[in-house]
């Protein structure tokens, strides 16, 4: 067993009181948090009992009204043989409270905000549902905003996220199953689906996979995609991740599964497809005509991105034949003075517009907005000036920088392929800069994630696989899911 219960996974529990509250207090004896309460109770029956719980992650109110007040009123007449099942069952006022003889198990209910309580003469203990730890709250991711559509964000408790989940799934098919992770942090994972919609084989290699993991802890669920995607040395993603619930019930209802871990708002979203990457959240809350435009717009930057500063390196040192005379010459003329090749220029400028966006993000809001104007204007106009740097490549990389911020999902792979492709056009003019393409598509053809194609969108011509692929067609016309759960049909309307 994971965790740290694991060391008193085979403790048995005794039936003296005063041996059980050593053997707890052992256990947490450099705990500051833990909190013990020694209660007697004098009524219709007596009986001696301790409370034990980590100050800070349970309600205390609840503790108090559901436990302690019960135990000093109790005024009900003992019917069950057993004492635990007679507290459990006719003196508590919880909604949940499980007898268990395990100290694992109950090691593993104080650690996250249950209340232990024992009994003189039982060497069994019960476990009371009492959290009551404080939330972050609801609130808006800050990089997922949409300008209309739902508020709402995940918070750090996997609970209240799994509630925000099912709020917008109100059926009994939406299933989740507990895992947990970590040999020291424990942590737990939920893996959520559709039962009739997810694939079963897909769900057994995502539950083999986190079983496998061999980690510390987990802190957050990057340290889960990291090991269990596929392809870990690809710049592209082959997982999903989100904060907002509602984009989470959408990939449940296409087949999908979701991987809810605790302590981040982040969810990760399985099988991953390539065209998720050009896809916005208020895609589907917007007319489809002005989601469409945005989309292939995406689609678009994202070449521009990486082609842009390539192509005019190409342009510039191999292929001068190619740009209108009065370009070229106009070109020629503003790089007069500057020391630099444009191979090395376009580098110079490319790290330079990575460092202020990166600075821009880590910064204060109120200090990124004062950056990146002094950066990108007075630093940018000044250096053109000095003939540091010409006025055409600053253009250049300034737009393709710029384009990369439409596609933020590709912000890591617009960077190195960008990179890659100035570096082949310096070195092979256009004939690089064509080879360089023809292996990125080869690598992203190549992808998979969790067993379907990283392209499976683009397998089938036919209309339906592209409805919501470069455009987003109208609901009335998307009636099947995405290709990998191609049996599965929206409506029960004839397909296209």
């Amino acid at each position: 067993m994971p965790g740290q219960s694991a060391d008193y996974s085979s403790t048995p529990l005794s039936k003296k009181l005063d041996e059980n509250i050593q053997l707890f207090k052992s256990i947490f004896s450099k705990d500051s948090v833990l909190r013990f309460k020694r209660i007697s109770v004098r009524g219709v029956c007596s009986y001696d009992c301790a409370l034990f719980y980590m100050d800070g992650m349970v309600n205390v109110e609840l503790l108090n009204e559901s436990i302690v007040r019960p135990l000093l009123m109790v005024e009900r007449e003992r019917t069950e043989d057993s004492l635990i099942n007679y507290i459990t069952k006719q003196v508590l006022f919880a909604s949940e409270a499980k007898a268990t003889g395990s100290v694992a198990d109950i090691l593993r209910a104080v650690l996250y905000g249950d209340t232990l309580l024992l009994v003189d003469g039982c060497d069994e203990a019960i476990t009371v549902n009492t959290k009551g730890w404080r939330t972050r709250g609801i609130t808006e991711p800050d990089d997922e905003k949409v300008l209309q559509g739902p508020r709402e964000g995940f918070d750090e408790a996997a609970l209240l996220n799994l509630a925000m989940i099912r709020r917008k799934l109100l059926t009994p098919d939406f299933c989740t199953e507990l895992l947990r992770a970590g040999r020291r942090s424990d942590t737990i994972i939920f893996i959520c689906y559709l039962d009739s919609l997810a694939d079963k084989k897909t769900l057994a290699e995502v539950k083999k996979r986190i079983q496998s993991l061999d980690i510390d802890g987990i802190l957050d669920s990057n340290y889960i995609t990291e090991q269990i995607r596929d392809h870990p040395c690809s710049i592209f993603k082959t997982t999903g991740a989100t904060e907002r619930p509602d984009v989470v019930a959408a990939r449940l209802l296409e087949g999908r599964i979701a991987i809810v871990v605790d302590g981040t708002p982040v969810v990760v979203t399985v099988p991953y497809l390539f065209s998720e990457n050009f896809q916005s959240d208020e895609d589907y809350y917007l007319n489809y005509i002005i989601s469409s435009v945005g989309r292939v717009l995406r689609y678009l930057c994202f070449f521009m991105s990486i082609s842009i500063p390539a192509i005019f390196i190409a342009a510039a040192t191999f292929h001068k034949e190619l740009l209108p005379t009065s370009l070229a010459l106009s070109v020629t003329q503003l790089r007069g003075g500057v020391p630099f090749p444009p191979f090395a220029e376009c580098l110079l400028l490319i790290f330079i517009f990575e460092i202020l966006k990166e600075t821009g993000v880590r910064m204060p809001q109120s200090l990124g907005h004062a950056l990146s104007i002094v950066g990108g204007l007075v630093v940018g106009q000044a250096a053109v000036e000095a003939r540091i740097i010409s006025a055409p490549m600053l253009i250049v990389v300034a737009l393709s920088g710029i384009s990369g911020l439409m596609v933020p999902r590709l912000k890591g792979a617009v960077f190195y392929l960008r990179l890659i492709f100035v570096i082949l056009s310096a070195l092979f003019g256009l004939y690089g800069y064509i080879a360089g393409v023809a292996l990125m598509l080869i690598h992203i053809f190549d992808l998979s994630s969790f067993g379907t194609s990283y392209t499976v969108s683009l397998a089938d011509a036919g209309l339906q696989s592209l409805k919501d692929t470069f455009w987003r067609a109208p609901w009335s016309k998307m009636r099947t899911r995405p290709l990998f759960n191609s049996n599965i049909i929206r409506s029960r309307e004839k397909k296209d």
